[in-house]
């Protein structure tokens, strides 16, 4: 079974290769690996989630990957900042994907999905998970896998974000484990491709490692539980920190022996304002590329919590924001041969077998038990599930965005178009110079374009935000809290 469906998913690609920017990626060890030329892959994302949580109404028909034209918009302005994969929390898996997916494959940018959303039975309850694992809520799950199982800029899929905390009982990381055990079988037997499922966590550094070593380890009766990555939402680099002062030392040094990819699943303090990103050049640089894979900066767009790099204004155009720019700099300024350069070392490793020592915090049960699958969640593994996924990678011939853009000067952004990459490419900065800005009329002001409508947007500062590093982190967490 695994030779056919390795020769049907190289089929798949040979045919569909003149459409297709990016090649799938794969897990080795600690690192994300192009299964064509074998290259490391870091991650230099963003999060994507136009009108916050707060904004996902299924009944709208509407998502963040819905529509061709935003898509289309904003993949432009994301492959000119140099990203090369997007976060999206919440999706309507009845909703057709098929055209923003292949926009961001042709933009040779990944995405990385979550599987649940903030809606009522569609995550798992932190305070009783055995109440809300059932077979309604696995089957949204599998709806959301078998719409982008697909597409070869399908990074993987996150089975939860944050559920652990100081607040969750100690049999949440159990039913996580069975989440991603339950994901990670439906792909094997309906996916043509292998496809990673990973683990968000909050930066609560008393249950950090101990969440990592129970979701990391290896179960010799449950081999599929495993997650195949981690992500870490951290806000701990604020303004101009150092790898010291950051804690971006400690987290290196505890997670210094891991066997699966790591990587920043949300970053970007904003207790600073505008942001500089100073902890860019030191993710991506010596110091932690041998232990990390990248991250996501949180976030694209501009909501009340003041994290964009854009303004989504409401009359469809948008203001580039002083830190998309500040950004785009930082990302310049890498050294890509660094970070595509192969590790043999990092991709030969194996996890440890799972034991209680390997836990820590008050929250852990003590047992590395799963909980049996709900009734019926087998025959969703074995059957599939009905969804929208589309059956190949097509091409983008549409490349020019039909928005206005404002640059930060207030003048109109002209000439911008998306760079369909060749096959076998992923964006890097400097792949889309596209965008010309005149320069502001004297005496004009450089701050709200040709007058946009309002946005979503609370009002900025340009000096220390109010509240602390921690409520900073706190509020990102609860704004996107599963």
């Amino acid at each position: 079974m695994a030779l056919f469906k390795a020769m049907f998913f190289a089929l798949v690609a040979l045919f569909t290769s003149y459409a297709s920017a990016v090649a799938p990626l794969v897990v080795k060890g600690a690192d994300f690996v192009n299964s064509i030329d074998d290259t490391r892959f870091q991650i230099i994302g963003v999060a994507y989630q136009p009108g916050g949580s707060s904004g996902f109404n299924p009944g709208s028909g509407i998502d963040p990957l819905s529509d061709a034209s935003v898509c289309l918009r904003d993949a432009v302005l994301m492959q000119r900042l140099g990203v090369n994969a997007i976060r999206v929390y919440n999706l309507d898996p009845d909703l057709d994907h098929t055209d923003c997916a292949n926009i961001f494959n042709a933009a040779g940018i990944y995405m990385i999905l979550d599987v649940n959303s903030p809606l009522p039975n569609q995550s798992l309850n932190r305070g009783a998970p055995w109440e809300s694992y059932s077979s309604d809520y696995m089957q949204r799950v599998f709806k959301v896998v078998q719409d982008f199982m697909v597409f070869n800029n399908t990074l993987g899929f996150f089975s939860g974000n944050e559920v652990i905390n100081e607040d969750s009982v100690p049999e949440v990381p159990a039913y996580i484990r069975a989440v991603t055990r339950d994901m990670k079988d439906y792909i094997s037997a309906q996916s043509p491709r292998a496809i990673p499922v990973g683990y968000s966590a909050a930066d609560v550094r008393p249950l950090l490692m101990g969440t990592f070593n129970f979701m990391s380890c290896g179960l010799s009766n449950e081999t599929s539980s495993k997650i195949d990555f981690f992500g870490l939402n951290s806000y701990s680099w604020c303004g101009d920190a150092t790898f010291q002062s950051s804690g971006y030392d400690v987290l290196v040094s505890d997670f210094s022996n891991t066997t699966i990819p790591i990587f920043f699943s949300e970053y970007g303090c904003n207790n600073v304002s505008p942001r500089i990103f100073s902890e860019v050049g030191t993710l991506y640089g010596p110091k932690m590329t041998p232990v990390f894979s990248g991250g996501l900066i949180y976030e694209y767009s501009e909501e009340p919590n003041n994290y964009g790099l854009v303004n989504l204004n409401d009359n469809g155009t948008v203001s580039i924001l002083v830190d998309y720019d500040n950004l785009r700099k930082q990302y310049d300024d890498l050294d890509v041969g660094l970070l595509e350069k192969a590790n043999a070392t990092a991709t030969s490793l194996t996890p440890p077998n799972c034991a209680t020592s390997l836990l820590s915090g008050a929250n852990f049960t003590k047992s590395f038990d799963l909980p049996a699958r709900p009734d019926g969640v087998d025959d969703l593994i074995k059957k599939g599930v009905d969804g929208t996924s589309s059956t190949s990678n097509e091409a983008v011939t549409d490349t020019k965005p039909n928005q206005t853009v404002y640059a930060t000067n207030g003048q109109e952004i002209s000439g911008l178009q998306l760079n369909v990459l060749e096959w076998d490419q992923s964006n890097l900065p400097g792949n889309n110079t596209s965008g010309t800005t005149p320069s502001s009329p004297s005496g004009s002001t450089t701050s709200s374009g040709s007058s946009p409508s309002k946005t979503n947007a609370a009002p900025r500062v340009d000096d220390v935000k109010f509240g602390s590093l921690l409520m900073g982190a706190v509020g990102a967490g609860i704004y996107l809290q599963l």
